[in-house]
């Protein structure tokens, strides 16, 4: 069939079971649009969600692709376009999201001249290859449905992460005979596709072939004897097991060895938080010293100095991930296994099942619910955070989410927010992507239509991608945004208070009044002024269809960051 590039570009990401494509229009992308807008019409199964700026429309297709599962497209111009979806995109690489960015580009002949075209960027494959694991530039029509296809299958493939796709514009209004990608094949061509190749018109940067995540049976049998002997084996969770959908294996696993989990601050709710055997970051200092084997999965295992959390001397320390780089110093391990979590989890259970009885567990319940207590005194002790925060359980249904940003309450809500399902707890991992979470909080909408979504900002934070009100509100996208207001880039004050006797430079924020600017955008938006109150407001706003915003001002709070980073280990990054 002779398509165009447009049309080949839509039909292909229709094949892959995109349901929804985020962006913002430009004059590159006009083809596209149309082709979307033919399908749509068409009886086509792809919306298109046009947002307010590319960070917004990258920021959501990420969370999108993060809790759903399906490719999470973005649609941008080139040139800025493409550097604004940039934090976005590099949010997603910190935390194994199998998001999509297909990039237009100023057209063939033009580019590498310098002319000054509309929208030309220098090297721009090179800086999307810089926060993708792969990325690749159609030369021609025909070449479309493959790179989608193998874009698609390398974004899910080994550890989940973002890939790019950019096509120049006059490949896009081209048309030629194109023939769909089959199902199953990898799309990428021949020798002209692998780096270095002549003019690299129509290639992919990043590893030629991702690394085999499939479990090694030595390793693993050598990783199941530890566990089998050890009297008190200790489990760490990172990001990677929800990336790979492992709770329900990790689980399993606990109670087939009667082992403790810890959680990471992207793993919350891997294992339900009413778990027994559930704890959180903070309980990291009391337990892994405490272990005589430690199994970590999907995690980085690395402070925030760089170095490796302590464990006791001579323990057993195992390692699976599925990015071979994670594997490696400074990180203690005996034994390490480049495999998918889920895969390698349920493959350790089932070998220990059926293997000769383990020694009676040493941890003991009483041992492991004065933890529990000492982790729940130091949180309860954080005020006013921790109140605001049994105030967001409260109001949350167990199975809705909490998009939570960088603000003075989200910081204690990454250890004291009760975490019920696997990835309804959102962060912006290493990243630490200030503005990331009401775009973020939209998208995650879009992907789960009926789940209760929250998301929590500061106004520093919240006032990097207000403007996506207006997305909300255009297409009833039906999220709380909850602002807490102090005025301030309350962390930064902090730290000059503390660190800088005072002197405060550029932490003094002039916020509007949050409750107006949502009316303005026909947002429905009230203020609560206490944990009580915002109870009440966020089951009232959860209740109704349609976006709103609850403002809560609040004074100066007191640091978390004694009580998140005291003992190193708590704040391990995954």
């Amino acid at each position: 069939m002779e398509l165009s590039g447009a049309q080949a570009l839509v039909g292909q990401l229709e094949r892959e079971g995109v349901r929804h494509v985020f962006g913002v229009p430009g004059v590159q992308l006009d083809h596209v649009l149309d082709a979307l807008a033919r399908a749509g019409g068409a009886g086509g199964s792809i919306e298109y969600v046009a947002a307010r700026h590319e960070q917004g429309a990258a920021h959501m297709a990420e969370a999108y692709a993060r809790t759903t599962g399906r490719p999470g497209v973005c649609l941008v111009v080139p040139g800025p376009g493409v550097l604004n979806a940039l934090p976005a995109v590099a949010t997603g690489y910190a935390c194994s999201s199998p998001m999509l960015c297909v990039a237009a580009d100023i057209p063939s002949p033009l580019a590498g001249r310098g002319l000054g075209m509309l929208h030309e960027l220098p090297d721009q494959d090179g800086v999307l290859a810089s926060v993708t694991k792969w990325s690749a530039r159609a030369g021609a029509p025909d070449r479309i449905p493959g790179l989608v296809h193998e874009a698609v299958r390398r974004s899910r493939s080994g550890r989940p992460r973002p890939v790019a796709l950019t096509i120049p514009a006059d490949v896009l209004t081209a048309r030629a005979e194109t023939e769909p990608a089959p199902a199953g094949r990898g799309g990428r061509g021949g020798e002209e596709d692998r780096p270095g190749a002549e003019g690299r018109t129509d290639g992919f940067t990043g590893p030629d072939a991702d690394p085999s995540t499939a479990p090694e049976t030595d390793v693993l049998a050598k990783i199941a004897a530890v566990l089998r002997e050890a009297r008190r084996p200790l489990l760490y969770a990172g990001g990677g097991v929800l990336a790979s959908r492992a709770g329900a294996a990790l689980t399993a696993l606990a109670e087939e060895l009667a082992a403790p989990v810890v959680m990471s601050r992207n793993a919350g709710g891997a294992v339900p938080a009413r778990h027994g055997l559930a704890f959180t970051s903070l309980a990291a200092p009391r337990l892994l010293p405490a272990a005589d084997a430690v199994l970590v999965v999907g995690s980085r295992f690395v402070s925030p100095r760089g170095t490796a959390p302590p464990t006791a001397p001579g323990a057993a320390v195992a390692l699976i991930n599925a990015d071979p780089a994670d594997l490696g110093p400074p990180r203690p391990a005996g034994l390490t296994l480049c495999a998918d979590a889920r895969t390698a989890l349920e493959d350790l259970r089932a070998v220990l099942a059926s293997a000769r009885p383990r020694p009676e567990t040493g941890w003991q319940p009483a041992e492991l619910a004065e933890v529990r207590a000492w982790c729940a005194r130091k949180v309860e002790s954080v005020e006013p955070q921790w109140s605001y925060v049994q105030a967001l359980r409260e109001a949350i249904p167990d199975d809705g989410f909490l998009v939570n940003e960088l603000t003075q309450v989200g910081y204690l809500a990454a250890v004291g927010y009760p975490v019920h399902h696997p990835g309804t707890f959102l962060t912006p991992g290493y990243q630490g992507t200030l503005g990331y979470g009401y775009p973020s909080a939209l998208g995650v909408k879009v992907g789960n239509p009926d789940r209760a979504v929250v998301s929590l900002n500061g106004d520093g934070g919240f006032c990097w991608n207000m403007q996506e009100l207006a997305t909300a509100r255009k297409y009833g996208i039906g999220v709380t945004a909850v602002v807490f207001n102090d005025n301030a880039y309350g962390n930064v004050r902090r730290i000059q208070a503390d660190e800088f006797e005072g002197r405060f430079i550029g932490s003094d924020l002039t916020s509007p009044d949050f409750v107006r600017l949502a009316e303005s955008f026909s947002v429905p938006a009230v203020r609560a002024e206490t944990p009580a109150r915002l109870a009440g407001a966020l089951k009232e706003c959860l209740g109704e269809p349609g976006p709103s915003l609850i403002e809560v001002p609040v004074a100066e709070m007191p640091s978390v960051w004694p009580l998140l980073l005291g003992g190193s280990p708590g704040s391990v990054r995954d």
